[in-house]
């Protein structure tokens, strides 16, 4: 068959190798069943490499080397469109794919254009990602900033494959802490008419408090001034959780982050939804009176001990509303529900569950994703102090100081089980040191070279080109971390880790700036894309239009812009 006609996506060269290994197994005397293929880590080990040998050597009472030795002269690598195969280590078997396979995926890539990287893993499953959920009673930091990346990142990932994402905010309208604003408001309101009213002990401090105070007074004049009666604070409680909400969403929608509902505390007592949650549970069997309260046997179900879950007061303790909200999930039809909370939040997690368990749910239920905190650094000193938060720098702060690119890259980079050191130094670096501006410039690059031909981008098309021309070592490898986009996705939403699709990100575009920077005239003419040779030229430029989909389809996944114009004062336009 002519290689420029076969189409090979990723799965089918693994399809291939997987197939011709099944046809040597059985030659053995051993199949195999699910044979396992992987790509190494270090690129100098191969293409793809599988442990199969040794997952063999009990049954066939050799060793795993003299095993995979044999493989290997069995195999027929044309067949499995594989250039050669070495044995490694105790007995891995590594392969490096034919130059006509590995080049080939370009004409999947542009086919598929913008839908490269997706996949049908969910099976349009839903799957709610509950996130930030920050209570309203201040500015949102970054500590919920990293949240709302790591959130809209995760459900993204699961939307590339498959699922059907509900985005949904939980916030507490009720309780301690909005009283505790309630009474910060009327004393700054107070003070603004001239009385020495104090703030509370426990009260918030933040400049914030009296930007909400002064609009309440330019609302409602002197009403309050004197008035302490339920029906007063309940009003004034009402007002600054409206304002700080409505702060808090403008925020995040300037961050680019939105959502499909906003669920209330309050709603779970106003529809009886925590009543009913006792009740459910008193009926287990699994309820006991101890010292006046109320408590359910989490012990049961893994947790540490059991937990109270109303109080000698008779009022309910955190753990027991949030058992009825997440019961609420699984009534709605959401059997996968994903939150990412902090890792403040790590000590409710059993207890949740065996509530939920104890309701009938599986066990496992919810997933969570616990990011650790942020800390902003410059010139190696911490930055602590925002005036207007009373606190540490808000979210807005810090994007509006860095860019919302940066600021979601960064707080996406890491895994969300590791602390975050949030450089402003690096941020604010707006050269390829900076990892998000890193795979901007390769993508801006990518689109540079059309600019300079003359040539509509979109106008490269899947099959027009001869892409066994590309045979120099930085092509086929930029082509092989090409081919890898679609199972990092896969893999990224697998383990809800938006920073592997980074890692990648950053391997990909410096593998394409290796690239353009060697194909510059000045240095190495045979490589560059605009080459007198037609063929090899248009084989180029669907190598540089797939480089351009694969980041642009990467930094949307992140939420990030793929810009098509950059310009650096220490190089040529990008």
């Amino acid at each position: 068959m002519d290689p420029h006609h076969l189409r090979l996506t990723p799965d089918m060269e693994n399809d291939l190798i997987r197939k011709e290994l099944e046809v040597v197994l059985n030659e053995l005397g051993a199949p195999a069943g699910a044979i396992t293929l992987e790509r190494p880590r270090d690129p100098s080990h191969g293409d793809l490499s599988t442990n199969v040998a040794l997952t063999l050597a009990k049954r066939l009472a050799r060793s795993p080397r003299e095993i995979a030795e044999e493989i290997a002269n069995k195999m027929d690598l044309a067949a499995a469109q594989v250039e050669s195969v070495e044995v490694a280590g105790p007995g891995f078997l590594n392969f490096r794919l034919a130059s006509s396979s590995v080049a080939l995926v370009i004409d999947e890539i542009l086919k598929d254009d913008e839908s490269w990287g997706r996949s049908d893993v969910g099976k349009g499953q839903a799957v709610m990602v509950e996130f930030v959920s920050a209570n309203p009673t201040g500015p949102l930091h970054v500590g919920h900033g990293r949240q709302a990346a790591l959130g809209d990142a995760i459900s993204c990932l699961l939307e590339w494959t498959g699922w059907v994402v509900h985005r949904e905010y939980y916030y507490n309208d009720a309780g301690r802490q909005i009283d505790q604003l309630m009474g910060s408001v009327r004393a700054r309101y107070r003070q603004l008419l001239g009385e020495r009213e104090p703030l509370p002990d426990d009260g918030y401090q933040g400049e914030y408090v009296k930007d909400v105070a002064s609009v309440l007074l330019g609302d409602v004049g002197d009403r309050y001034l004197k008035d302490d009666s339920r029906e007063a604070n309940d009003e004034i409680r009402a007002f600054a959780v409206k304002m700080l909400r409505d702060e808090q969403d403008r925020d995040l929608s300037d961050f680019g982050v939105h959502f499909d509902q906003y669920f209330l505390e309050s709603s779970l007592y106003a529809e009886g939804l925590v009543d009913a949650a006792i009740q459910a549970l008193t009926e287990t069997g699994l309820v006991f009176e101890h010292e006046g309260a109320t408590w359910l046997k989490t012990s049961h179900f893994g947790d540490q001990k059991d937990r109270v879950m109303v109080r000698g007061n008779g009022q309910p303790t955190y753990f027991l509303p949030d058992v009825a909200y997440h019961a609420t999930k699984w009534e709605r039809g959401f059997e996968r529900v994903v939150n990412v909370q902090g890792a403040d939040h790590h000590g409710t997690v059993d207890r949740v569950r065996a509530g939920l368990q104890a309701l009938g749910l599986p066990e496992g239920y919810p997933e969570y994703v616990l990011h650790q905190m942020v800390r902003v650094m410059q010139d190696g000193q911490e930055v602590k102090f925002s005036k207007r938060a009373g606190s540490g720098m808000t979210l807005r702060e810090l994007y509006e100081r860095v860019g919302v690119d940066v600021a979601r890259y960064f707080f996406q980079m890491r895994k969300s089980e590791a602390h975050l050191l949030f450089d402003l130094d690096v941020a604010l670096d707006h050269s390829d040191k900076n990892p998000v501006f890193k795979v901007q410039y390769a993508h801006a690059r990518m689109c540079s070279i059309f600019r300079k031909a003359g040539i509509d981008h979109k106008s490269v098309r899947s099959g027009a080109a001869n892409l066994g021309l590309l045979e120099h070592d930085l092509e086929l490898d930029l082509v092989k971390r090409l081919a890898e986009f679609t199972d990092v996705v896969k893999r990224a939403a697998r383990d809800l880790s938006p920073h592997i699709l980074c890692d990648y990100l950053e391997q990909a575009a410096g593998a394409a700036n290796s690239w353009y920077h060697a194909g510059n005239p000045s240095r190495n003419p045979k490589l560059t894309v605009l080459i007198d040779d037609d063929g090899l030229r248009d084989a180029r430029l669907a190598l540089a239009r797939s480089v351009q989909i694969v980041l642009h389809n990467g930094l949307t996944l992140l939420g990030i812009n793929a810009p098509e114009k950059m310009i650096r004062a220490d190089e040529e336009e990008s």
